[in-house]
């Protein structure tokens, strides 16, 4: 039988998804070190042998045609299947893991711990990347990433469920002083609040507190892109955010910060992802174990998980 990959040669492919990906020929030219010219050549070559135009000419871009996605669909998983394989194979970047994480949840949580993984394994360098934006890592943007998600499911990922990320009322002390001795959740309206209008509506209706939007904006003087910075900002000004009770347990436990309320929302839950294909490469197998081992140690991590009577990958 005859074999259509015999006739096309597998550089010609590499240059087609290059050029697919990035929309262009002289990106793709400069990601292959290569000229405009030769990519323009190859692509052109693999047209004829395909007797089909895989690209539409524009003055600035190229774009592609219906047979052009068809194609690009299988070379872009067959370049990303080779690439793992060879990184596999070879071991290659297993002095360095990458990983990418939420802001909140590496700066409040993992990066203080990251010192014992690297003891645990010193032939393997971390680079720690907080972003909030959900990176590709079936691309190699980074080897494992840490996500909020209620389900967990990304495509070509597999995922580890590590413990919920509930959302509570955190306050200075000097913000708790000013509840009195007896203080209802109803009581908050009245103060100086940091967050979003959404979050403290949830936290209300999850107290129990009827549905009142003016009273809830009332108190609300700064919004941030994130919970440390939400908090940072109520713990710098003496009022309260919403936060999560693991990730500043060592602020809570230190008494810079006081749950009053023993009141919670939210349904998702931290993970663990990284390309499923990707589950044996020794330094992504090395962190799994080791993160798994600091959450089984993590006390607040096990309240929360106990409390909501959830079943974690970590039990």
């Amino acid at each position: 039988m005859h074999d259509p990959l015999a006739t096309v040669p597998l550089s010609a492919i590499r240059v087609f998804e290059a050029a697919a990906r990035l929309g262009s020929f002289t990106r793709a030219a400069g990601e292959l070190g290569m000229t405009q010219a030769a990519v323009s050549w190859q692509v052109k070559a693999l047209e004829r042998r395909l007797d089909q135009a895989l690209f539409r000419r524009l003055p600035r871009e190229v774009t592609l045609t219906a047979a052009g996605e068809r194609l690009y669909r299988a070379a872009s998983e067959a370049v990303t299947a080779l690439r793992t394989a060879i990184a596999d194979i070879t071991d290659q970047g297993a002095g360095v893991l990458t990983i990418s994480a939420l802001q909140t949840f590496a700066t409040q949580w993992l990066a203080a711990r990251l010192g014992a993984f690297q003891v645990a394994n010193p032939d393997v360098a971390v680079r720690l990347s907080s972003e909030s934006r959900m990176i590709d890592l079936m691309r190699g943007d980074a080897d494992v990433g840490i996500r909020s998600s209620r389900h967990g499911q990304w495509p070509g990922l597999e995922s580890i469920y590590l413990f919920p990320a509930a959302q509570t009322v955190l306050a200075t002390p000097q913000a708790l002083a000013g509840l009195g001795p007896s203080p209802r959740p109803g009581d908050l309206m009245s103060l100086e609040r940091v967050g979003s209008e959404e979050e403290w509506a949830l936290w209300f209706a999850a107290a129990g507190v009827a549905d009142c939007p003016d009273s809830i904006a009332a108190g609300l003087r700064i919004t941030g892109d994130s919970q440390v910075l939400e908090v940072a900002a109520a713990m710098a000004n003496g009022t309260m955010a919403i936060g999560s009770p693991v990730m500043f347990a060592a602020d809570i436990a230190a008494g810079r910060l006081v749950q009053p309320f023993p009141i919670v929302f939210g349904e998702s839950g931290y993970w663990l992802a990284y390309p499923a294909d990707r589950r044996r490469s020794r330094k992504i197998a090395a962190f799994r174990t080791w993160l798994l081992d600091q959450i089984r140690a993590d006390p607040a991590a096990r309240n929360e998980l106990a409390r909501r009577g959830a079943v974690s990958d970590v039990s």
